[in-house]
């Protein structure tokens, strides 16, 4: 092959990556927004997750490809929440059992909803999982933490984190000393010990205010 010919062929591949790039970055904006169209009350939550994790995976040295799938993971951990009934998830007031099994099928929709996504279809066990605990209580399918990937684990606790600190219908966010000691108490249950340690020590660092550690991760 000529070279001209050659380096005309490299340069459509890199331009055709380029604009695969950004449909599916417009596709997991379009499904985030989506997500945060049905409850206003959540704006701005899955966008916060996936800066927390990101940082959080980086200080436990996690390598630029698994940190980028993990930021999309975090992006659309809820976008199952589609698939469930506005009576159901804009309920203000305490769910009924059988309401409380149809809010914990979301992360089963996600997976369903991603599945025919190449660029995300690595993901979709991240997804699928983000709600399991280590201690194998958590949902959908009580995963134990030997069998759970470290990306959950970390987007598990980014998902806690950013809801004690927010507002909600039904409660005003949390100091953060009770989020640290909300954090302590359930290391080892619902969380991993080790990402509690990691992501303690991001928190004192950044001087324990929640808005400084936002700034963090702001770029």
């Amino acid at each position: 092959m000529q070279l001209s010919k050659l380096f005309r062929v490299c340069k459509e591949r890199l331009q055709w990556g380029e604009r695969l790039k950004m449909a599916n970055a417009a596709t997991i904006n379009a499904l985030a927004y989506a997500i945060e169209a049905r409850d206003p009350c959540t704006r701005g939550h899955s966008e916060r997750v996936s800066r927390y994790a990101g940082w959080i995976a980086v200080s436990m040295g996690l390598d630029r490809k698994k940190i980028e799938l993990l930021r999309v993971c975090a992006r659309l951990h809820d976008v199952g929440k589609i698939g469930v009934s506005d009576r159901i998830l804009l309920k203000p007031s305490k769910l009924t059992p059988q309401e409380r099994a149809e809010i914990e099928r979301h992360p089963v929709y996600g997976a369903q909803i991603l599945s025919d996504l190449a660029f995300i279809r690595k993901g979709i066990p991240i997804i699928l999982s983000h709600h399991e605990r280590v201690d194998g209580t958590g949902y959908p399918q009580r995963l134990k933490k030997h069998r759970l990937p470290l990306e959950v684990r970390i987007i598990s606790i980014a998902d806690a984190f950013d809801a004690m600190t927010s507002d909600r219908p039904y409660r005003k966010a949390l100091p953060l000393p009770e989020v640290v000691k909300e954090f302590k108490r359930c290391s080892g249950s619902q969380f991993d010990p080790q990402v509690v340690r990691v992501f303690l020590c991001l928190l004192e660092e950044s001087g324990w205010a929640a808005h400084d550690f936002g700034g963090l991760l702001a770029a």
